[in-house]
């Protein structure tokens, strides 16, 4: 009975010794919670390094490195040969980025690597093409990025060439370089042309009958003009031989013709050196271009398409320096013509005649150079009659009809570019400067178009001891 005392203690001192056990297990537990989760390195912080391909850089640390981190090894690549010094290689185009960690952990320094072209070599070439031009050359994933001023757009197109050779392809080039005082050019064109003509047509046609009673014989001949096509005119002389039973009727037609026809046009334009700009002082005829038939209503519509016509220009100028253009000229010159016109549905549709030049010339400032021209001589004549009866010496007239054309024609297109510059508008003349309408009695009476003014007389009669004679003013002739 005495040993229950000391056994109860001693379970006493158990059951507590438990119970601080399992306490002293369980405080950890309810001392954790949310951890806070550290970011050890990021390129937030990083330095950006450029590097190009097969290029290295050397980068010195401040304190011994532990373990490098290299997000990318196949674009570069981190070669360490000291504590202190590392060594950064490219192997191809792209971007990555690189960690370097002390003995700690901590990170001693983040690299932001862009490994692009080498650009080294395309500076040396630009500047020793471009001497006096100021053009940056960055790299941009496989591409390039031009920047920079220049004076002409010769120059920016001459680096644009120059990094699109590199690249192998002008898509992966982004040139935006500024031109600073960009030309403007003035192109004058002058087309001249003189056609001449000479037409000469003679022939004779027979109509008659001969025979008595029943046995009456009757003969016509029609020759006509081959080679314009149709006669001139429908002059005509028609004697008649014999009596009413045996007669002949002869249709004479001699007719002759001798025309010019001259053609002038000066069409000029103003654009920006290396923009294109066109011109046209003409108009539109319609030409039926089909019908469209309804298969309910049965209602048929025509379509219509408009051609054009008149003096066209199209020019891209670009100034390539010391007052040398080079020019990409197209120009046009084309009236309607009846020679060639088709009759369609009662309709009659012209056809067009066209003077047409498309060419890249270079030439000087204030130069002129004739980019075209054409002498050109046609001959046609051409003979119809009675087969037999025409070959026959001087008789053989009777019989036939001759049609002789000759057309010669001489065409010239000459172009001047100039350098121009914006100017006061007072210095600039237009084509009704002076030009007033004349009184109704002035354009009844006397026909006048327009007003005639003249030198006013002053009181002390001075003009008198001038030696001007005449009006002066608009005149229209």
């Amino acid at each position: 009975m005495a040993e229950t005392p000391l056994i109860r203690t001693t379970l006493l001192v158990a059951l507590i010794v438990a119970f601080g056990l399992a306490a002293a297990s369980r405080a950890p537990a309810a001392d954790q919670g949310p951890q806070m989760i550290q970011v050890a390195a990021s390129d937030s912080g990083s330095r950006f390094v450029p590097l190009g391909i097969g290029k290295s850089v050397v980068i010195d640390l401040p304190r011994d490195v532990k373990d490098v981190l290299v997000a990318d090894p196949k674009i570069a690549n981190a070669v360490i040969r000291s504590t202190r010094r590392a060594y950064i290689i490219g192997s191809t185009v792209g971007q990555t980025n690189v960690f370097f960690f002390d003995h700690s952990g901590q990170q001693i320094i983040g690299l932001d690597i862009a490994v692009t072209r080498d650009l080294n070599g395309l500076r040396a070439a630009i500047r020793q093409a471009l001497p006096n031009s100021d053009i940056r050359v960055e790299g941009l994933g496989e591409g390039l990025v031009l920047t920079g001023n220049v004076a002409t757009p010769l120059e920016a197109q001459t680096a644009f060439d120059i990094a699109s050779r590199l690249t192998g392809e002008a898509a992966k080039v982004v040139n935006a370089i500024t031109v600073h005082g960009r030309d403007q050019v003035m192109l004058k064109v002058t087309v001249a042309e003189i056609q001449r003509d000479v037409i000469k047509q003679l022939g004779i046609n027979l109509a008659g009958q001969f025979g008595s009673g029943a046995s009456v014989l009757k003969f016509n001949t029609d020759n006509p003009f081959g080679a314009h096509g149709q006669a001139l005119s429908d002059s005509k002389i028609e004697p008649t031989f014999g009596n009413i039973g045996n007669r002949v009727t002869a249709t004479i037609r001699a007719m002759e013709r001798a025309g010019v026809i001259r053609t002038l046009a000066e069409p000029s334009l103003t654009a920006i050196s290396g923009e294109s700009s066109s011109f046209l002082a003409g108009g539109e005829f319609p030409v039926p271009a089909g019908r469209t038939c309804d298969p309910v209503t049965l209602i048929c519509t025509d379509s219509i398409q408009w051609k054009k016509f008149g003096v066209g220009l199209n020019f891209t100028p670009v100034v390539l320096g010391e007052g040398r253009i080079s020019l990409r000229v197209q120009t046009e010159v084309s009236e309607l013509s009846t020679e060639a016109a088709v009759q369609l549905q009662g309709l009659t549709i012209p056809s067009l005649r066209v003077r047409r030049a498309d060419t890249t010339v270079e030439i000087p400032s204030g130069g002129a150079l004739a980019m075209a021209g054409m002498i050109q001589e046609q001959t046609k004549q051409q003979m119809n009659g009675l087969p037999g009866l025409m070959q026959v010496p001087v008789l053989g007239t009777l019989f036939k009809s001759r049609d002789f054309v000759n057309r010669q024609t001489e065409l010239v297109v000459i172009v001047t570019p100039f350098v121009v510059r914006a100017v006061a508008q007072r210095n600039l003349s237009r084509p009704d400067d002076g030009f007033a309408d004349p009184s109704d009695p002035a354009s009844i009476l006397l026909g006048r178009l327009n007003r005639i003014y003249g030198v006013p007389k002053p009181k002390d009669q001075l003009i008198k001891h001038s030696n001007y004679r005449g009006n002066y003013g608009f005149i229209l002739d």
